[in-house]
């Protein structure tokens, strides 16, 4: 329970209004920070834009990121893949994009080159399911990945706008336990979900959890100025069997340093652990 990650780009300085990025030009040096701040992995991010100069897109980036890892004492254990958000694994009218599962497939095995545990991919905002038959083809996209899955030991976490009564029902039908919920605390938050709900019906299937903060319905804030309970959060996060760590991914604060801002962000979650 006391392990504390980061979300790739929050240790480099801010990217006009982008809240999310790869930093291209900076990613090495997050490696050293999060070293310093105590921090024990970082959170990969792959995005379309800059899927061609992403080093998990070759195997001599991956070498390269092996050997800052080796030296920093940090690691990568998990793969958010933004990309789907644009290139949608699921379409609107509901068909599964056969491309898309052929690049997610790849994705996986750079994954496994990277010994990650796990890759997040998104399904809310651009990726967002709102329709029966797209909630028919997730559970068939899910039950056709499983195969692949299980050859690389590989666990695929979804976060999801869905009601998790929903959401629950989903991932009961696929059952396996390489296929869970990234539970993103913010994100949730903005939903306005019942957290003894939430907690009671899909509590068995997280697998991650990304620690942010937002209003009911609307855009990121620092940590404690939004409409997440996180002590509420974390007792009943503390109940379940989840092991991973907990991944900063809050909103910046310009006014400070990003040294100043990732110890904030720190001792903000230790003091709830």
């Amino acid at each position: 329970m006391n392990n504390i990650g980061i979300m790739q780009g929050r240790l480099s300085p801010a990217k006009g209004d982008l809240i999310q990025w790869y930093p291209v030009d900076t990613w090495e040096s997050e490696f050293y920070l999060a070293k310093e701040l105590g921090l024990v992995c970082i959170e990969w991010v792959f995005q379309k834009n800059t899927a061609n100069e992403n080093l998990i897109s070759t195997d001599s980036g991956i070498k390269k990121i092996l050997d800052t890892s080796y030296k920093s004492n940090v690691q990568i254990l998990s793969i958010t893949a933004d990309y789907y958000m644009e290139e949608n694994l699921i379409s609107q009218s509901g068909e599964i994009n056969n491309n898309n599962l052929i690049h997610l497939e790849w994705l996986l095995s750079q994954a496994k080159k990277l010994d990650a545990r796990y890759v997040m991919t998104p399904f809310v905002d651009g990726s967002s399911l709102k329709t029966s038959n797209q909630h028919e083809s997730l559970i068939m996209l899910l039950k056709k990945l499983i195969p692949l899955l299980e050859k690389s030991r590989i666990e695929l976490h979804m976060e999801t706008d869905l009601h998790p009564k929903l959401w629950s029902s989903i991932l009961s039908q696929v059952n396996h336990p390489l296929i869970r919920a990234c539970y993103d605390i913010g994100d949730r938050a903005s939903l306005g979900y019942d957290l003894d709900l939430e907690f009671m019906l899909l509590s068995e299937f997280i697998g991650s959890v990304h620690v942010k903060d937002r209003p009911l319905n609307s855009t990121t804030v620092p940590l404690g100025q939004g409409n997440a309970n996180f002590h509420k959060i974390f007792k009943l996060i503390k109940k379940t069997n989840f092991n991973n760590p907990f991944i900063i991914q809050s909103a910046r604060n310009n006014q400070i340093s990003i040294r100043e801002w990732g110890i904030e962000n720190k001792q903000f979650i230790e003091k709830l652990i």
